[in-house]
């Protein structure tokens, strides 16, 4: 393994690696072993009890964040007609059809989430190999294809984000930036955490959500006590 730098191994130090933290605890310490010059970003890391690889045990859904994120999201809206007016007003940041999808298709990734309406499903629907496995990819289970584009995207701008289970089980999901307050952070979590149990597939067998780990952009990853956090999480809903 790479030798870990003299900044991480003195942030290591303030973390009990073999220590489940409660929630509360494990947001304040994230904050402290933040060593990036930056404002760095807070992800929880979740390891879900699934197989990605069966079609009853997929977890994909979305979390308004309540404190939002922190930072500016660029939306693609791809609508026409009198929609597209409607997604202008509610702040997309690009609104077309046809020339944003040869864009695409040429390199251009210049944003970080697509919506669109049905009708343009079809020109967007060529685009899955690119926007697919970034994440990107509009869906009407994510609320990202609709004709209520107005609300969507302002949902979208004010905070909500779209998690997604990999081919290994885990969730990655960003929660908030280094520099919000310890309770702006942990009403983002216990949100996820509440859409997170909510989401739990059919064919999901036993404990459902496995590890928490929360993480900066640059720092030692905190384990969370996973039974306190699903409690703080639906004691609050």
């Amino acid at each position: 393994m790479p030798k870990k730098g003299k900044k991480y191994e003195q942030a290591a130090k303030l973390v009990d690696a073999s220590k489940l933290y409660p929630l509360e605890e494990a947001v304040e310490l994230v904050k402290q072993v933040s060593f990036s010059t930056f404002d760095g970003t807070v992800e929880a890391h979740i390891r879900l009890g699934i197989d990605p690889r069966q079609a009853d045990q997929q977890v994909r859904s979305t979390v308004t964040l309540p404190a939002g994120t922190g930072r500016s999201v660029r939306v693609l809206a791809f609508a026409q007609g009198e929609k597209v007016a409607e997604a202008e007003a509610a702040g997309a940041d690009y609104v077309g059809g046809a020339e944003y999808a040869k864009q695409i298709q040429d390199g251009w990734l210049d944003f970080d989430a697509v919506i669109a309406t049905p009708d343009m499903m079809g020109q967007v629907g060529r685009l899955g190999r690119i926007l697919g496995p970034r994440g990107l990819m509009p869906s009407p289970r994510t609320g990202t294809v609709t004709f209520d584009l107005g609300p969507a995207i302002r949902e979208i701008k004010a905070g909500r984000v779209e998690f997604r289970a990999d081919r290994t089980g885990l969730l990655h999901v960003p929660v908030g930036k280094v520099s919000f307050s310890e309770d702006a952070l942990l009403t983002n979590l216990t949100a996820l955490m509440a859409n997170v149990n909510a989401a739990r597939p059919s064919g999901a067998k036993g404990q459902f959500v496995r590890s928490i780990t929360l993480a900066p952009t640059m720092g030692p990853g905190v384990r969370v006590d996973v039974g306190a956090a699903i409690e703080l999480a639906t004691t609050t809903e």
